[in-house]
């Protein structure tokens, strides 16, 4: 599945490359202003689709990191067989012949292979949560780069767009001189100093969550306020009068 993606996203980068090719072929030989903002346009489009070619290659590398805990679960699963056959070869037994002999060496292999298993599963744990942190943080690293790329794209294309006169004319009116063409190049120059100079710690876009973990000390002095309060309400509470229960007797 995770091949798949990866080529979607590298059919995506390709397609993405020839439409800017097209754009710029097709505003060859409109007016100049046309012209020209479609020509920076298409280099704009070109771009994109060398963003996703890179992110190709970092959604590889968590594809891989990933694939590595299915090769890791695959080493630990003879010692788990192993255990198990132990386990089932030992309750045959007891069950056939509950006085053999090989019960207590099957138990004593069973004792080792447990052992065994304790190491392997500890270590499938900890490379388990390892590997998964690694993997992913590759996947949302890659993918606040190449959305946050795309965003400043978006941001010069528009810029881009206002160089275009788009004021109605009337028939046999002609639109003044285009002289855009230092502004549209400047654009683009700027835009592809903030693609170069972006880093993940300048990122625009920053998480936050209402969420997070309490330390143990806060969580003990929490813990240790609600019985307080607890107590207090009980304290608060009116002791119950029996005798307010009984029904008045009448003279």
């Amino acid at each position: 599945m995770e091949k798949n993606v990866m080529r979607d996203i590298e059919l995506l980068a390709k397609e993405q490359r020839e439409v800017a090719k097209q754009l710029s072929l097709w505003g060859e030989d409109g007016d100049d202003d046309v012209s020209d903002v479609t020509d920076k346009l298409g280099v704009l489009i070109y771009e994109i689709g060398e963003l996703e070619d890179q992110y190709i290659d970092k959604y590889d590398q968590y594809r891989i990191t990933l694939k590595s805990i299915r090769n890791i679960e695959a080493s630990v699963q003879p010692s788990r067989d192993r255990k198990q056959k132990i386990t089932d070869h030992i309750a045959q037994l007891k069950y056939k012949d509950p006085n053999s002999d090989k019960i207590i060496v099957l138990e004593q292999e069973l004792v080792r292979a447990e052992a065994e298993s304790l190491v392997a599963e500890a270590q499938l744990s900890n490379i388990t949560r390892d590997k998964l942190k690694a993997a992913f943080n590759y996947q949302f690293d890659a993918l606040r780069e190449v959305t946050e790329k795309l965003a400043l794209i978006a941001g010069y294309g528009k810029a881009l767009l206002e160089l275009l006169d788009d004021s109605p004319v009337t028939p046999g009116e002609t639109r003044p001189a285009y002289d855009g063409y230092e502004a549209s190049k400047q654009i683009i120059i700027d835009c592809e100093n903030e693609l170069a100079n972006w880093t993940l710690d300048h990122a625009a876009v920053k998480a936050t969550t209402s969420i997070r973990r309490a330390t143990q000390e806060e969580y003990e002095n929490g813990w240790a306020e609600s019985e307080e309060e607890e107590e207090e309400e009980v304290e608060e509470e009116e002791p119950h009068d029996a005798a307010s229960d009984k029904a008045p007797v009448s003279a």
